[in-house]
């Protein structure tokens, strides 16, 4: 019955992380948390395992869900390698900082970390066009036809992406809940990219954050397993299925999640 659970979690989370370039772990790391309080079957459930299981998990979304965007023509390989050369270290900070995290607190600082950037994911992008020269500009991207002008400092994606690292090895959520908002709304990227190229980036983050758990000894293998199937089809599930949608309808679903994983996280945290 375990199994059964932890197949339908990992294809579930995978499929809305792949869907929103979130990873997953806003998804798999509640629901295990929430199950850890009315099942005897989940006694192992504890911050630091359910973290290095959830980076486990999303090496194989980020891989599966990437190699589908690739073949679309959506990733943007260089603004996706600056941020992987800011989050690969964070990651591994945060990873050793989650050992010394207690569970309620886990749950309230998370809640409250994904309701902040949802609500910044409210605010209104400027539309205008920028007074930055062609030349100033760092990407050109062409999707479906259609070219796309938008303006990434390098310092600034890398710094960012250190401390989005270091919250994804901390939380276990990928680093996507926070670094897709920021390429839509700081950067201007359009959404299929930015999703795209988040879950490019989550890929190589995971693997550096599930390494350092790993060598922690946060990794309970025998349920860890138990995911990893579901983490592989519900990525390319959740690829196929954004290459469908519009970049206003994956806003908005980005939005109302955030919104409500906050809210349950927040809610368990205070219990």
């Amino acid at each position: 019955m375990v199994f059964l659970i932890c197949i339908i979690i990992g294809v579930l989370t995978a499929f809305v992380g792949a869907l929103m370039g979130l990873g997953g772990g806003i998804v798999l790391i509640p629901s295990l948390l929430f199950l850890a309080q009315i099942s005897d079957a989940f006694t192992w459930v504890t911050p630091q395992t359910v973290v290095g299981i959830s980076l486990i998990a999303m090496v194989f979304t980020g891989l599966s869900s990437t190699i589908a965007y690739l073949k679309s023509g959506r990733v943007d390989y260089r603004t996706g390698l600056w941020f992987v050369l800011g989050s690969v270290p964070g990651g591994m900070i945060g990873s050793w900082l989650n050992q010394f995290v207690e569970i309620e607190s886990f749950q309230l600082y998370f809640g409250l970390l994904i309701i902040i950037v949802s609500l910044l994911f409210f605010l209104k992008r400027n539309t205008a066009k920028s007074n930055l020269t062609p030349k100033k500009r760092s990407r050109r991207f062409e999707l479906e036809g259609e070219v796309y002008t938008y303006y990434v400092p390098l310092g600034v994606a890398f710094f960012l992406s250190l401390a989005v690292g270091t919250l994804s090895g901390l939380f276990g959520i990928g680093g996507g809940s926070i670094m897709v908002p920021a390429m839509i709304l700081l950067f201007g990227m359009p959404a299929h990219v930015a999703t795209a190229t988040s879950m490019f980036m989550i890929f190589f983050v995971s693997i550096f954050g599930a390494v350092s758990h790993i060598s922690l000894g946060h990794i309970v293998w025998e349920y860890a397993l138990f995911f990893i199937p579901g983490a592989w089809i519900g990525g390319k599930l959740g690829a196929k299925v954004n290459q469908r949608l519009t970049g206003k309808t994956l806003e908005w679903i980005l939005r109302i999640v955030l919104v409500l994983i906050g809210i349950r996280m927040i809610y368990q945290g205070l219990m």
